[in-house]
Formats: C-alpha cells, sequence, structure tokens
C-alpha cells in the first residue's frame, strides 16, 4: 500500500514545528519513555517489532504529554482561574497532576458511575472532582457549564491542537530512538495521539506508513473516514479507546494522513494484554494492548515491516487484569474446566482422582451436581478445574478419562 503525502502546510492545524516546540516545553517534565525491540513477538508477529512504553510516564499514560503542552501555553488569568476537564480516565489524572504540579487549580467533571479508584487516584493528583451525570456526555456538557459560569479554561482530551501536538512528541521521541522504523500501529480514541504521531510520522521527507487501530466495539473514527455506520457500543477492554464521537480536528486529520484503520476483537485485546505481561514484564491497559492486537489479528500485513507501536496506557483493574490472564490461560489448555459423568456410588471420585494423578494434573476445584441435572438420579455430574502444563497435556488428559469409560467433556471459553 503506498503511503500517504502529507498536505500542504496550511491544510493540518497541527504542523512539525508545533510539536517540536511542544517537546521543547515539556522536556524534563514528563519521562522520556524508552522504545525497545521485541525479540519474542518480533518472532510471533513476523515483523521487528518496537514497543514505546508510555505506561511507565507518572500517571501511566501518554495523556500527560497533550495536558502538560496546553497548560504551558495558559496566560496568567487563564491559570489564575483553573482548568476543567470531562474524564474519567487518563486524561484526568495527567492533567490534574501537571496541573497541581504548576500550581493551576483543576476541576473534573465525572458521570456518578465512575470507579471510586479512579476518583481517589484524580483527587490524589490535586484535583477537584465532581461527578455528574449517568454517562460521559451528561459529565462533559456539565463540564461545558462550569466553564461558562466559573471562567475556568476547558482541556479537551484530544480535539485541541495544543494537545495533538503535546501527543504527538511521543512518535518524535520514537523516531529518533529508531529511525529505521517504517510503520506506526497506533490506538485510535477521539484520535489525538494519532493525529500527532501522524503529523509527524510524515514530516521531513519521511514516508513513515500509519495505521490506526480500534476496537470492534467502538469503530467511530473508522466510521467517519469509512462513511460506514457500524454501531459504537459495548463492554470493551479497551476502554480508554471507547469514543462514540471521534474529534472533528483529530479526524481531519487521521482522514488527510493515516493510511488506513484496523479493527480487533476483544479476544485478540485480550491475548496482547496477557502476553505483554509474560513476555515484556509490563502491565499495559486494553487501549495500550490495542497495537499488538492488531499485529496478531493481521500477520501479513506488517510481515517483514519494521514497526513501532505505543503501549499508550498502564492503567487496568488488577481484579479485570487477573480475569483476563485466567481465561487467556484457559484458553492455551494451561487451566481447564472438564464435566465428568459418573455414578454416584463409593469411590467413584477416588477412581477419577487417580486418572489425573497418573497423568500429572493438578485438581484445582471439585463441583458434585446431584440435583440439577437431566442424568438419573443414581448419577452425577463431577466439574473439575485443573491445572495442566499445555494443550496436548490436557488432551492427554481427556483421552486417558476417555480409555477408561468415562463420558467427559471440557467447558468451552467463548
Amino acid at each position: 500500500m503506498a503511503t500517504k503525502a502529507v498536505p500542504a502546510p496550511a491544510r493540518l492545524p497541527v504542523s512539525i514545528d508545533d510539536v517540536r516546540a511542544a517537546q521543547a516545553r515539556i522536556t524534563g517534565s514528563v519521562v522520556r519513555t524508552p522504545t525497545l525491540v521485541s525479540k519474542t513477538l518480533s518472532q510471533l508477529t513476523g515483523a521487528t517489532v518496537y514497543l514505546k512504553f508510555e505506561n511507565l510516564q507518572f500517571t501511566a499514560a501518554y495523556k500527560e504529554r497533550g495536558a502538560l503542552n496546553t497548560l504551558l501555553q495558559l496566560d496568567e488569568a487563564a491559570r489564575a482561574k483553573g482548568v476543567i476537564a470531562a474524564s474519567a480516565g487518563n486524561h484526568a489524572q495527567g492533567l490534574a497532576y501537571h496541573a497541581t504540579r504548576l500550581g493551576i487549580p483543576s476541576t473534573i467533571v465525572m458521570p456518578l458511575n465512575t470507579p471510586i479508584v479512579k476518583v481517589t487516584q484524580t483527587e490524589g493528583h490535586g484535583a477537584t472532582v465532581i461527578l455528574h451525570g449517568e454517562t460521559f456526555d451528561a459529565a462533559y456538557a456539565h463540564s461545558r457549564t462550569l466553564e461558562a459560569e466559573k471562567g475556568f479554561t476547558f482541556i479537551h482530551p484530544f480535539d485541541d491542537p495544543r494537545v495533538i501536538a503535546g501527543q504527538g512528541t511521543a512518535v518524535l521521541e520514537m523516531l529518533e530512538d529508531v529511525p529505521e522504523i517504517d510503520m506506526l500501529v497506533v490506538p485510535i480514541g477521539g484520535g489525538g495521539l494519532i493525529s500527532g504521531s501522524s503529523v509527524v510520522a510524515k514530516s521531513e521527507g519521511r514516508s513513515v506508513e500509519v495505521i490506526g487501530v480500534q476496537a470492534e466495539l467502538f469503530p467511530s473514527m473508522y466510521n467517519r473516514i469509512h462513511h460506514t455506520e457500524m454501531p459504537c457500543a459495548g463492554d470493551t477492554l479497551a476502554e480508554g479507546i471507547a469514543v462514540k464521537h471521534p474529534g472533528g480536528i483529530t479526524a481531519g486529520i487521521v482522514e488527510a494522513l493515516v493510511d488506513d484503520i484496523v479493527l480487533v476483537g476483544e479476544r485478540r485485546l485480550e491475548e496482547s494484554v496477557s502476553l505483554l505481561l509474560q513476555i515484556e514484564k509490563t502491565v499495559v491497559e486494553g487501549a495500550g494492548a490495542a497495537g499488538l492486537a492488531a499485529l496478531l489479528s493481521e500477520p501479513e500485513r506488517f510481515k517483514g515491516r519494521t514497526v513501532g507501536t505505543i503501549l499508550c496506557g498502564g492503567n487496568i483493574d488488577t481484579r479485570l487484569l487477573a480475569n483476563v490472564l485466567l481465561r487467556d490461560l484457559a484458553r492455551s489448555g494451561r487451566l481447564a474446566r472438564l464435566s465428568v459423568r459418573l455414578q454416584d456410588r463409593p469411590g467413584a471420585l477416588f477412581n477419577v482422582a487417580k486418572i489425573f494423578q497418573e497423568q500429572g494434573v493438578n485438581i484445582l476445584e471439585l463441583y458434585h451436581q446431584r440435583i440439577f441435572t437431566t442424568l438419573p438420579a443414581k448419577g452425577l455430574t463431577l466439574d473439575v478445574e485443573c491445572e495442566t502444563r499445555d494443550r496436548n497435556h490436557l488432551d492427554r488428559l481427556i483421552t486417558a478419562l476417555r480409555r477408561a469409560q468415562y463420558e467427559v467433556r471440557q467447558v468451552e471459553l467463548a
């Protein structure tokens, strides 16, 4: 695929000079995160994969860059009155942290159903948090009302040239560190990160191909660019990019500069979060794993390329992370739940357990079901949760049970 050429500078609201100016402003106040090659992920995907570890920022997300670049351009009057934003995620924390550090009052409006941990973290960075409305749209509308009433400066999470320029500094660093990168794979929510990234990628004679990534459940930018009407709804693991309405400024830049957008499913997102923890020993949220999910979903597109992708955030609930890891173990065969039909007589459980012992399989949990079953009164179902070494080990266990004349089936994940 031929990469898109950069349009005339006058057509775009953000230029490479804006990104370079942003870099000069924020240097020393945000982490210059490392860009490292992943040998194992490169072997898995067939591409040479470089990872930009933006999950190592103080607030664990790239959002600090755009927020800080915007704050530093406010005049004294605006700083004195304070800033406001509507956010339940990384933008809230990045803005609150840097506003407090600069002595600027900040107010964050969040929906009433925002998890308490996010409220607490944002307040911990020095912001005043206001809970309002059942949806983000309601919180956003209230923040704009407060902006008008109190004279606050509203800081948009993505649809602002200052924010876009700040986000672009991540890729500016990336290409300075690894100039041989010839393709960028960038998550898209509202479009701030990919807009800034593509401005850098298409500047100064570069011909870096830019591929955006969205969750299949929230293809909002894809719809906008391709004039489709796929629904945007559902419980996606990539909540950080679950945006129903992308920005107008960002959509214009994406349409001008981004070469293509890939949609990824929930299973690939889960697999990618798990792989990054297992292989790179790094924690990312679903949005942060979207780039790797695209590489795994369409390996032929990326094979042989030198690909850079941004681990854009690491704020994931620990219980959710645990569920993702356990589900990945189940899909790989290392955890399994088997349903075994038994006769209700002494020694039945012992005889089954003996086969597990002979096969070297660890039993984690047992569930007897005598009442809610279609089996005869003298029959029962035994559900066994067990731990194996891999899929082949599990298959050997199932074969051994069937050779012993047990009726057995594996309870599969979706």
